[in-house]
Parts: C-alpha cells; structure tokens; sequence
C-alpha cells in the first residue's frame, strides 16, 4: 500500500485519483489545493501526483526535490522552461512527465511511432484530437505526445515538422509535416486518431475516453511504480515496459 499525496485535488482529476487511489487499495496521503504550500506536508507520504497547473509546477518540483519524494506531472499546458525544470529536478527525484496517463494511450503512442518508422515518409500523417469545451490549452498533451511519437519514428523533430496553424490559403500540403487538428465541445473526455495517409490506403490508430478514471486509475498506477525508482525522468512507456 503507497501513501499518496495529491496536489490539485479538489479539482475534477483531483477527485478523480483520490477515488482511483482508493480502488487500487492505496491510502490517500494529502491534498494540496490552489495557495497550499506542499512543502511542509508532503514529506509523509510516498509519491507525489501533481495534476494542478503550469504556474504550479515550480513550487512543486522544490517541494518535492526538498522532501525526497517521487513526483509524477499530469499537467498539461508545460512550455520549454518547465521542461527544464523537470530535467533538473530528476537529477535528484524520480519524476515522471506524461501528457497522458492512460494506459491505452501510452500503448498507442508505441503502435504510432512504429507505424511511422515502417510505413516511411511517403505517408502523410495527421493528428486529430477532441475534447470537452473546458480544455484551455490546444493542441492537448495527448495530441503532443503522439505527435512525439511519430516524429521519432521517422527521426525527426516535432518542432521542425508540426504544422497545426493552417488557416485561408495555405497551399499544397508540405511533405514530411504532421498535421495537428484540434475539436473542442461539449463534455467529451478525450478522443484522439493519427491518420497515416498513403496513395489509395488509410491507415488510422484510435483512442476513446469514456471517463476520466482511466487516467486516474493510470497516474496511480505510474505513482506506485515511481515509488523506489533512482532519480531520473520517467515516462508511463516506462510503467508498462514498453
């Protein structure tokens, strides 16, 4: 049984991983909300699950670095300073980043990156993802992730080939690119496709929400297995051995 503390968690992924915690038989530890300082109570627990907000993740990261305990991120929104962030403090901390704690997904982004090294550049690819008209930030962690995934497939940066900006007269598609569409409405839970796109066949790899518990029930799964790990940066490929 792990001792887990939660930060974020009177929000709806909050609520979410306390009750998955509870399902998986472990004891929830501490919650810390908006203003809470999780420095002096996080200590007396053994991992730490932070699915607050980027300008959270700083205190955070020291919090956890100062008390020696694991941390995994679920926040999405990260930018490149928090990155670095992250890096510098699992020099010190086990620390596991992920934009998806699903299970499913994290499958999914292995099925990607292989479609994509075997299939070869002459395939288009485009990721399409939806969700609930509450999300703030687009594309969504997931869509990333996978994007990631194709791209070191065909060993390239996601950087120098992303193209999730098009609008009016954009011209004929770039080859090499991979295309970002983003749908946002009503309360869909996260819904995302990669199209592999070849002269006269398709090829499209899916992956439905129906609850948010499957990423509850993921993140306690990656928070138990960081518990004990040397310091380094993890991902939930990591938790399933992938």
């Amino acid at each position: 049984m792990a001792k887990f503390a939660v930060i974020g968690h009177k929000g709806r992924m909050g609520q979410a991983i306390a009750a998955a915690i509870d399902e998986a038989g472990h004891e929830f530890c501490v919650g810390v909300d908006l203003g809470g300082d999780p420095a002096p109570v996080i200590g007396q627990c053994d991992v730490v699950v932070d699915f607050s907000s980027p300008d959270a993740l700083a205190g955070n990261l020291k919090a956890a670095r100062a008390k020696g305990v694991p941390i995994l991120i679920g926040t999405t929104g990260l930018e490149d300073a928090h990155f670095a962030a992250i890096d510098e403090a699992a020099g010190d901390i086990p620390v596991l980043q992920t934009g998806n704690t699903s299970l499913g997904v994290t499958l999914l982004g292995a099925l990607v990156e292989q479609a994509a090294q075997r299939l070869g550049d002459d395939w288009d690819i485009e990721v399409l993802e939806m969700h609930h008209r509450m999300k703030v930030d687009a594309p969504s962690g997931t869509a990333k992730l996978l994007g990631e995934a194709a791209a070191k497939g065909r060993g390239v940066d996601l950087a120098d080939a992303m193209d999730s900006g098009r609008h009016g007269h954009t011209g004929a598609r770039k080859s090499g690119d991979i295309g970002f569409a983003t749908l946002r409405g009503g309360s869909v839970a996260g819904d995302h496709s990669v199209i592999f796109a070849g002269n006269e066949e398709r090829l499209t790899l899916s992956h439905s929400a129906e609850n948010r518990m499957i990423f509850a029930r993921g993140a306690v799964r990656g928070g138990a297995w960081l518990i004990g790990k040397a310091p380094a940066r993890y991902t939930m490929r990591d938790v399933l051995d992938l």
